[in-house]
């Protein structure tokens, strides 16, 4: 199936800096992303980059003193070791960039029925501290800031990370508007877990067959039950059989059909999706990249 060169798509290029390479977080894989994408001849005009973000913005879901301490490299060692990441200008860059790009393609998706962000899917980040390489959540934000704009109705958030979207979860505990359901591995990051609208866990080691009945099971309830005037899609790559974080065994195949499966129910109910890469840990760079590429690759079979 040929793939469509005008899919909507976010990035900006301070996603990606200099930074540790032996690092469990690969900071690189923005880039590498980038790139794989832009090699599968999906990079031309259809390209959007965010605004460079500050603070105020995420004050919407975000405790001010908590965004202007972790801004302004105020959070003392304990909060930081939380993080799991090493402050620096850089990172907060583009740490308060990337929620306006999830917010990008929100938008684009609403327009267009489907759009991709290169990043985005930070949800482990609470209100008040981050937590799992997750400072903001730019999940929260982009529900919020388009249920009070009156831009959607209802939002789902489909959350296929292997690991529970406990920040999203809390934060939007009282969203009516906002339905958060996370499939993830169960015995995994984090240990203490928030209560999503749904949560289904999964032992570990569940393959494709069972892995891809539920997704598909649950997506389809949900779509029929809420008709949500927006998915929000966190594709992440950590259910792969390899992954350095993952205890799932997911094929490469696997997460392609996941994909593909995910847009195929949203598009056939005319469900506008809009994508974000959410996790994905590999000591090879350009192969976790191009992991996180399946999504784009997918969506632009559509």
């Amino acid at each position: 199936m040929q793939l469509n060169p005008h899919l909507p798509l976010v990035y900006h290029p301070n996603y990606s800096f200099s930074f540790d390479p032996n690092h469990r977080f690969v900071m690189s894989k923005f880039a590498y992303l980038y790139e794989h994408v832009q090699s599968l001849g999906l990079i031309n005009d259809n390209l959007t980059q965010p605004v460079l973000g500050t603070p105020e913005p995420l004050e919407l879901v975000h405790c001010e003193n908590y965004i202007n301490d972790l801004w302004h490299n105020r959070l003392d060692e304990k909060a930081m070791r939380r993080i799991g990441l090493p402050w620096s200008k850089e990172l907060m860059a583009r740490t308060f960039t990337a929620p306006l790009g999830t917010l990008q393609a929100a938008r684009l998706a609403l327009k267009h029925g489907i759009a991709c962000h290169l990043a985005g899917g930070t949800h482990h980040a609470h209100t008040d501290f981050g937590s799992g390489y997750c400072m903001v959540n730019d999940l929260a934000f982009t529900s919020e800031t388009l249920i009070k704009s009156g831009e959607v109705t209802n939002i789902l958030i489909f959350d296929l990370d292997v690991h529970q979207g406990d920040g999203t979860a809390a934060m939007l505990e009282h969203q009516p508007y906002a339905y958060t359901c996370s499939i993830h591995c169960e015995k995994n990051f984090p240990f203490r877990k928030s209560s999503s609208d749904l949560d289904i866990s999964l032992a570990p080691n569940v393959a494709d067959s069972e892995y891809l009945g539920v997704v598909d099971d649950t997506l389809s309830y949900l779509l029929n039950t809420l008709n949500p005037d927006l998915v929000l899609y966190d594709a992440g790559v950590d259910v792969w059989q390899q992954d350095g974080l993952g205890k799932l065994d997911i094929s490469w195949q696997g997460i392609e059909q996941r994909d593909h499966l995910v847009f195929k129910r949203c598009l056939e109910r005319n469900v506008p999706v809009a994508t974000v890469i959410g996790g994905g840990y590999d000591k090879d760079h350009r192969r976790l990249a191009a992991r996180h590429g399946i999504v784009v690759e997918q969506a632009a079979r559509f």
